[in-house]
């Protein structure tokens, strides 16, 4: 079985003849929803019990909150679920697997690697556009609850879609979906930072 391990911001826009295109592989399937979930899980167990002066506290008038942090997640993962929608319905492209710049699992590396700092993209900043912080969780949940439905009833052909995108190079369709679970994990980490901050209300 091939081995697929755990795991910008940003946004995707996006021979020789290979066998016949097959659906996505059960096995690829089943651990990438596995990462969804748990990655999910992971969130809400980090921000469980958090009041809203807690959630929305700030280490620094440039820092996030927690909730900001949430808000994040939930646009940067509405913007990719669109191109990767965007990416199934072009032609498939396998002969391009070749030019894939990571393996997934050195791409869940370098996502959650929070020593390399990025610059989110005006359209991911958070909008401070609900009413109280309960409302931009649950809208985190939705959209990944949305985003693993997806995963676990297409037959889109998740490997033989390629693309190239500014922040992460080449990449497939199912890298895309990944880069979200990965994604997650980053900001859990930044979360537990401010968490951590001397100043975090108690």
């Amino acid at each position: 079985m091939k081995k697929v391990l755990l795991s910008l911001a940003v946004v995707l826009f996006s021979g020789f003849i290979l066998p016949p295109l097959h659906p996505a592989k059960h096995e690829d399937k089943s651990l990438l929803i596995q990462q969804l979930k748990d990655s999910k899980d992971q969130l809400l167990k980090s921000i469980a019990g958090l009041t809203d002066a807690q959630l929305e506290f700030k280490p620094a008038p440039d820092r996030w909150s927690v909730i900001d942090c949430v808000e994040h997640l939930t646009i940067i993962e509405k913007l990719m679920m669109d191109a990767e929608k965007k990416l199934v319905t072009q032609p498939a492209n396998p002969q391009r697997k070749k030019d894939l710049k990571f393996t997934d699992e050195k791409l869940l590396q370098m996502i959650e690697d929070r020593s390399q700092k990025q610059q989110t993209p005006p359209m991911g900043m958070p909008k401070h556009s609900y009413a109280a912080p309960a409302d931009a969780i649950n809208a985190f949940v939705a959209q990944r609850d949305q985003l693993t439905d997806y995963v676990t009833n297409t037959n889109d052909q998740l490997r033989e879609h390629i693309t190239d995108d500014p922040n992460l190079g080449t990449v497939d369709a199912y890298q895309l979906l990944l880069f979200n679970a990965a994604h997650t994990m980053r900001h859990i980490k930044q979360i537990d930072e401010v968490k951590a901050d001397p100043g975090f209300p108690k």
